[in-house]
């Protein structure tokens, strides 16, 4: 779904500090209040961080509902942008590895989705975390 990024209309990276503990609704009323934007739109993908840069949040509209993503990594942090300024200043580097770690997490979800994951020690905090989130909506 990701890979380069072409199959979005749209990328907006939401500076500053997200709270992360906000699910799929309070990140929509984020996109929607904060930012004038409508977060229902198709093919957009909105990215949250926290204060903790190693991890994020991303939110689609596919039509049908949400897709809630999240990337915690396991060593290192992301490049987060702070300010509006910082994310003008993004290099494509930044916004490669961003990409990149959002590609693995959209992997898992979809083969979640589909009922073909097989779990393993690395992911499977991520599908508990998952699964605690689509309850709590």
């Amino acid at each position: 779904m990701l890979n380069d990024a072409s199959g979005f209309r749209r990328i907006y990276l939401a500076t500053g500090y997200t709270d992360l503990r906000r699910g799929m609704e309070g990140l929509a009323s984020i996109i929607k209040f904060n930012f004038q934007l409508d977060p229902y739109q198709k093919d957009i993908l909105f990215l949250f961080c926290g204060r903790r840069t190693d991890r994020i949040k991303g939110l689609v509209w596919e039509g049908d509902g949400f897709l809630l993503l999240y990337k915690r990594l396991e060593l290192g942090a992301f490049n987060w942008p702070r300010t509006k300024e910082e994310a003008l200043e993004m290099d494509q580097y930044d916004y490669l590895i961003i990409n990149d770690d959002l590609q693995e997490c959209v992997e898992e979800m979809h083969q979640i989705i589909q009922g073909e994951h097989r779990r393993s020690f690395r992911n499977a905090e991520f599908i508990e975390h998952m699964k605690e989130e689509l309850k709590g909506e």
